[in-house]
C-alpha cells in the first residue's frame, strides 16, 4: 500500500478532536533511507537507520511529503505511535474572552420581562484592570466587593436606586473599547418593584446592606 494511502487510513481512525499525532515510518530499502530523510525534513524526524519517527500537527498536511516518497518509489510501513487531543477550554476562560456587552445582552435576555432591579457584578480578568475599570464604570457607582477584581453594581430599570440599563450597557462598552475583559454575572433580580418612601430594594450580603 502506498504511504499516502496508509496515512489516509490512519487519519480516518483518529478522534475528531485530535491535535497532534506521532508517526513512525520504516523504509523497506536501506539505500532509499537517506533520500527519505531529505523529503521528511519539514517534519524534523528522528532517525535510526531506515526507521523514522516524526510528529504531525492537525494544521499540517503530510500528504504532499508522503506522495513525494511514493513518486520516488520509496516503499515502507507507516504506523501511528501516539495521538494527542486538544484540551477543552475552561468555561471561565471562554466567557472572559467574550465582550462584556455580549454577556450583558445575553443575561438581560434571560431576565423576566417585568424585571425592575438587578444586583450584578463584573469579575475582571486581571488586577491591572481594577483601577481603570472602576473609573470607566463610575456611573454605576461600583463597589469592590466579592473578590480583589470584582466590582458590583445595581441597575434600576424603572425607578429607584441604581443606574439605568442603557447607561449600564454603555459603561460595559467602554470596558470593551479598552480591551478590559472579565465575566459578568447577575446575582439578584427583582420584578415589578414599587418603592414607597425608599430609593429601592435592599439586599443583605454577608450581613451587609447593598
Amino acid at each position: 500500500m502506498k504511504l499516502e494511502d496508509q496515512w489516509h487510513e490512519i487519519e480516518a481512525g483518529l478522534p475528531e478532536d485530535w491535535s497532534t499525532v506521532a508517526l513512525s515510518l520504516m523504509i523497506a530499502e536501506d539505500d532509499r533511507a537517506d533520500r527519505a530523510a531529505l523529503i521528511l525534513a519539514p517534519f524534523t524526524p528522528g532517525r535510526r537507520g531506515s526507521w523514522f519517527r516524526f510528529q504531525v500537527r492537525r494544521e499540517q498536511d503530510p500528504v504532499r511529503v508522503l506522495r513525494r516518497l511514493d513518486e520516488e518509489g520509496a516503499r515502507g510501513l507507516l504506523d501511528l505511535v501516539e495521538t494527542r487531543t486538544a484540551p477543552p477550554p475552561k468555561p471561565a476562560e471562554v466567557e472572559r474572552k467574550r465582550p462584556l456587552v455580549e454577556q450583558w445582552k445575553e443575561l438581560v435576555g434571560r431576565l423576566p420581562q417585568d424585571w425592575s432591579d438587578i444586583y450584578a457584578e463584573v469579575e475582571l480578568e486581571s488586577t491591572d484592570f481594577v483601577q481603570r475599570g472602576a473609573l470607566l464604570l463610575s456611573p454605576l457607582n461600583p463597589a469592590l466587593y466579592g473578590g480583589p477584581t470584582t466590582l458590583r453594581f445595581r441597575v434600576a430599570r424603572v425607578a429607584g436606586y441604581g443606574t439605568a440599563p442603557e447607561m449600564s450597557r454603555r459603561c460595559l462598552e467602554r470596558l470593551d473599547e479598552e480591551h478590559i475583559t472579565g465575566t459578568l454575572r447577575v446575582l439578584h433580580v427583582l420584578s415589578a418593584t414599587n418603592p414607597v418612601s425608599t430609593q429601592g430594594p435592599v439586599w443583605r450580603m454577608a450581613g451587609r446592606s447593598v
